[in-house]
This record gives C-alpha cells, structure tokens and sequence, in this order.
C-alpha cells in the first residue's frame, strides 16, 4: 500500500501543479476576453489573433483541468442516491467507474484524434483568417496530454479507492 500511496501523491501533486498553472491561464483568458471586448465594443476596433486567443486559452484550460478537476471531484455525478452510499460502496462505483467509462472513453478520444492531429503537424496548421494565429497544429497537441492527464489521475483516483475498498486506513495529509 505504500507503493500506492507514493503513487498518489505523485499524480495528486502533478495535478495539483497544472490546476495552479490552469488557474492562471483562466486569469489571462479572462483578461484578454475584457480587452477584446473592450477594444470591439467602445472602440470598435476587432482583432481576430485575440477572439482566437481566447478559444485557445479556453481550449487548453479546459483540457489540461480537467484531471485537476477529477483529483476534487469537480465533475458532474448523480449526487440522489451516491450521497446515502457508504464510502465502500462509493469507492467501488468509482473504482468501477474509472475502468469501465474513464480510461476507455479518454483512450478512445485519445485514438479517434490521432490522424486529425498528426495532419495538422504534417502541414503546420494555421488559421485560415487573416490575422489569426500561427501554429493551430500546437493547440491540438493538447486534445492527447488533456486526455493523458485525465488517465493518470483516473489511476490515482482508482489508488485511493481500492485503497478505501480494501479497508487501508490512509496516513493523515498523504491522501
């Protein structure tokens, strides 16, 4: 169990690293949002680099958070009846969960993109609109590590359950 609970601590700090980074690229999303807006609407001056800034930064914040999301339990679930659950029992719908939607659903994503994207690299893509930004074929790298990441955290999360299922009492501040 020790090896598991290094484990976790491992993936759980990664995670823990890329929320702060995702936290500060919402930050900066949200400042160019306001400058774009501000430029369009009281100057009315338009810039498509920054109306694509802002989907790129969405598109990263989303992907690469969403394992720090799954680390704190951000995503969406039928609270109804897993509140009245036992933690057992909780931890093995997790568990269960992680095996049988998480990884394969993020595998397959991971599958499905990979000629999109090897495509994009292949030709270096670009916007097509004038003045848009250069290296779009970077951005769609991020479909594959958002996923990556998603995985790796699914596994922690999966540590920490089978930890619960199999009745381990975690050391205080390690889980």
């Amino acid at each position: 169990m020790q090896i598991l609970e290094k484990f976790v601590c491992v993936i759980d700090g990664l995670s823990d690293k890329i929320g702060r980074l995702v936290g500060w690229l919402t930050t900066l999303m949200v400042l160019v949002v306001f400058y774009d807006t501000v430029m369009r609407y009281a100057f009315n001056m338009g810039n498509v680099a920054l109306q694509e800034l802002e989907w790129h930064l969405f598109s990263i914040v989303f992907l690469i958070g969403a394992a720090y999301t799954l680390k704190h339990s951000g995503h969406v679930r039928v609270d109804i009846i897993f509140v009245n659950l036992s933690e057992k029992t909780k931890a093995w719908i997790d568990f269960l969960g992680i095996f049988i939607l998480l990884i394969p659903f993020s595998v397959a994503v991971i599958l499905a993109t990979q000629g999109f994207i090897m495509n994009s690299w292949a030709v270096r893509e670009i916007s097509p609109d004038p003045g848009g930004l250069p290296a779009r074929y970077a951005l769609k790298a991020m479909i594959p590590i958002g996923f990556i990441l998603l995985i790796i955290q699914g596994l922690s999360e999966a540590a920490k359950n089978f930890m619960i299922i199999m009745g381990y009492k975690k050391q205080e501040d390690k889980l």
